[in-house]
Order: structure tokens, then sequence, then C-alpha cells
């Protein structure tokens, strides 16, 4: 599929650091898709872009780290505060009020943060397997030892910043084989492994250690302050972000939770039309 014409490009500067963002479309109301984290860029939602651009007005932008924006060495660039920071400069450069905000993953982490701390711009909010630390991850992410030297990692022992700057494709080989877990996925695991690979080890490593500060406690105090409509939607073949931790988000925050039988951690990919109707609906009952 061919990615959508943008209606308007531009980009905005934050403490000497510039993201890229485009709008398509020009209905109201503005749905923001949020960037997630920095392994891939903004090309991940082209499915949602082409079909919801027809009915409302569409804004994404590239992670800082990823696409065509910049690439900060400091972890303290990639903190969740700054990337909800850089939705707000796009919104203000854009002239949109208030918009729907849509994430996936780690989008998740500036979302809740977005609507906690800026409840006057947001219209209500999707979750789309979000990465919140409100339950244990999946089992076998538990042998994870992020900074330790391992000698011949296997499976999640490579999520680890050493193996990434020595043999960074077999990661991102490994990683992309677990997010998507559904048959049939050759075309979206190639181009997932494209668009990580465009992003360099050290830069993922500092984006990782941007999340740090992302606590249980202080992740619950933003969903707690949370008051706007939510839609949480998780597959249940999560290999990345337990189905149990979308269920959590949505009962913190008071939202519906709508579980995709079978589906990895990127459904908006693997099934783009169920994902876009239920995003379609959603926005158009707060749009009203």
């Amino acid at each position: 599929m061919r990615a959508a014409v943008a209606d308007a490009e531009g980009s905005v500067t934050r403490d000497g650091i510039t993201v890229h963002y485009a709008r398509h479309g020009s209905a109201t109301p503005t749905v923001v898709l949020l960037p997630t984290w920095s392994l891939v860029p903004s090309r991940h939602w082209r499915f949602q872009v082409a079909y919801l651009a027809r009915h409302f007005t569409v804004l994404t932008f590239d992670g800082r780290g990823s696409g065509r924006s910049d690439r900060p060495a400091s972890p303290a660039a990639y903190r969740a505060a700054e990337f909800a920071s850089d939705a707000l400069a796009v919104m203000d450069a854009t002239g949109t009020e208030r918009a729907v905000l849509v994430s996936v993953s780690c989008g998740a982490l500036w979302s809740l943060r977005l609507c906690a701390e800026h409840p006057d711009r947001v219209l209500g909010a999707i979750f789309v397997a979000p990465a919140v630390p409100f339950a244990p991850p999946p089992p076998e992410r538990r042998v994870q030892r992020f900074d330790e030297v391992i000698d011949r990692p296997v499976a999640w022992e490579k999520y680890n910043a050493h193996h990434w700057k020595s043999d960074y494709r077999d990661f991102v080989e490994f990683f992309m084989g677990r997010v998507f877990v559904e048959g049939h996925s050759t075309k979206q695991y190639e181009d997932a492994v494209g668009w990580a690979l465009e992003i360099d080890p050290a830069t993922l490593v500092a984006s990782d250690r941007g999340l740090e500060d992302c606590t249980p406690l202080a992740i619950g105090r933003l969903a707690k302050r949370t008051r706007c409509p939510v839609l949480v939607i998780h597959g249940s073949g999560d290999a990345l972000r337990s189905h149990a931790q979308g269920a959590a988000l949505a009962k913190r925050t008071g939202g519906a939770l709508v579980t995709l039988e079978g589906s990895g951690h990127f459904p908006h990919v693997r099934d783009p039309v169920r994902v876009n109707l239920m995003i379609r609906q959603f926005v158009e009952g707060v749009g009203r």
C-alpha cells in the first residue's frame, strides 16, 4: 500500500531538537497518532492515516530518535515528558486546540501524561497494546538483563545493550518476530525490520534508558488522573506486553477494553481494517 500524500508538512524545534510532522485531511475532530518507541518511525501508522484522513484531520510525527526527526544522544532527551511536549508543540504548530490521541505500545506513556497534565487538549485517548507497568511481562521476557554482558544470548536475552551494539540486526530480527506472532505476517515483519534498521544501536540504548523513570507508581498516578473517554485495544497473543497490562489500564482509567483474540503487539499493522473501524467509531463518539 502506498503512503498517503500529506496535505502539509513541517517541523518543530524544542531545546535544539527538531521533530518532523505531517498533516492529512481537514475534517474535525483531529486525531493525533503518537509516536511509539524510537525503534520505528511514524510510517507504522500508514494504514491508519490513509483511512482516517477521509473522515478527520490526522497528525503524525516521527518521534525523536526516528524517521526524519533528530537523534539526540542523551537518555534524558527520551523521557516520556519530552515526547509529550513534542506532541503539544506539533498541536500548537498546526493550530490544534484539542484532539483524540491514539498510541501504540510505549506511546501510552506520553499519551497518559497528556491526558493527566493537559486535559484541556485531549478529547479522548485510544491505547493499542499499551506498554504500561501494571502487570508482569510475559514469562519469556523475565530473562532480560539489559546491562549485563551475556555470551551468546538467546531469545529475550538479546534485549541487551551490549548485544545491540555487537549484533544489532540479530536483535531486530528476533524482536520483530515477537511483534508479529500471527501467521502470514512476512510483509509486515520485513517492513518493520527495515524501519528498525534505520536507527543506530547507541540511539536505541539511549531511548531505552530514557524511560527508566516510568515506574509503576509514576504511571499509575497519571492513569488515576485521566478523566477523558478511554478505549484500550489489546491482543490476547501479545508476546511483548501481556494482555493483563492493557486490562489494568482500562480498569484504572475507567475505559473500555477490546480484546483481539490471537492478535500480537501491532494489530494496527496486522489487522488494520478492524482497528481502523474501532478508532473511527470512538472518534466520532467523542467528537459528538
